[in-house]
């Protein structure tokens, strides 16, 4: 056996740029505080697609909180009624937002693209043309569109014994999305990639790796053709365990194009994290079987690699994060 080494805590401070946390009030912060200490995260981004009063609201607590330099949030958009008009309403919301103290916007939920559906019943297509003028005016803001499109590829696919996430579909049939008639992984990817390729003055950050974190070489690709793109790595540490050296390499080489984000905040899963990125172990656990049932491998990133990734690269892409105090 292979000797361990657990990682309870970060070695560098990190700011969590997908987290989901509802309202928040002094209590609430503080009992958060004392989770995010241990682990050496300094900074929880609200990315719940809040936006108006709420989100005035929870910008309003922060500031007047003893905690303000260790929470941010994002904004929302409102996709119901997509069609003439639209556009202008969104963008002055966004416009309000901004003002209030959002750092851009996001996590634009999965179901864009998936289930939201047009005044006519259609389905909302991730590059419909009524969203473009919105799009253009994160350019003009210069905030970032951190957005979750579709699901694991697996989730698309027929729920047999050759599909590795079988276990998690059973448990949870709202994640199916291999019924008849459904729009396919290949096209959500299609309808965003060609809203990226629309919009090239806009930042986008793509959650969860784009979901394709079992495809690295075909991310790099997309990496390669969109500039303005960087990707967020939340729940999908189960491909980077399983594929260390590939992943090491991948992330050294777009190394500032990688976000860290937990998504569900569970303070006892962040060490796998911290285990995977930092050290060479060896066959060890994850943290949630109907994911993966597989063992994960240690990529050994390089300090200035785990900078970046932790920290760095968020306080650059988002405008408006704490700039004091981290490690040069």
């Amino acid at each position: 056996m292979t000797v361990e080494h657990k990682v309870p805590k970060a070695k560098f401070p990190v700011i969590d740029i997908h987290s989901h946390q509802g309202s928040l009030n002094q209590d609430s912060m503080k009992r958060l505080v004392e989770t995010m200490d241990p682990l050496n995260l300094r900074v929880l981004t609200l990315a719940d697609n809040i936006s108006g009063e709420r989100l005035v609201q929870t910008v309003a607590a922060i500031n007047a909180s003893p905690y303000k330099d260790r929470f941010r949030a994002l904004a929302g958009i409102n996709f119901s009624n997509v069609g003439p008009g639209w556009a202008d309403k969104a963008i002055a919301q966004l416009r309000a937002d901004i003002k209030a103290g959002a750092l851009g916007v996001g996590e634009v939920g999965k179901q864009f693209g998936l289930r939201i559906t047009k005044p006519d019943g259609s389905r909302l297509k991730v590059d419909d043309p009524e969203i473009d003028p919105l799009w253009d005016e994160f350019a003009k803001l210069d905030v970032p569109a951190f957005i979750h499109t579709a699901e694991p590829q697996e989730f698309f696919q027929p729920q047999d014994m050759k599909n590795e996430r079988w276990l998690e579909l059973s448990l949870f049939a709202d994640r199916r999305n291999n019924q008849p008639g459904q729009v396919t992984f290949e096209q959500l990817m299609t309808e965003r990639n060609n809203m990226i390729r629309k919009h090239p003055k806009t930042r986008f950050v793509l959650a969860h790796f784009g979901w394709h974190a079992n495809d690295l070489q075909g991310l790099g690709k997309l990496l390669d053709e969109f500039p303005n793109v960087t990707v967020e790595a939340g729940a999908v540490l189960y491909d980077f365990g399983r594929q260390p050296r590939a992943a090491h390499d991948f992330f050294v080489k777009y190394q500032d194009r990688i976000l860290f984000g937990k998504d569900s905040y569970q303070p006892e899963e962040f060490p796998y994290y911290w285990r995977v990125f930092e050290t060479a172990d060896e066959y060890f656990d994850y943290y949630r079987d109907y994911h993966a049932f597989w063992k994960m491998y240690g990529m050994n990133l390089p300090d200035e690699v785990l900078k970046k990734v932790y920290y760095k690269n968020a306080v650059r892409i988002f405008k408006g994060m704490p700039t004091a105090g981290w490690p040069q």
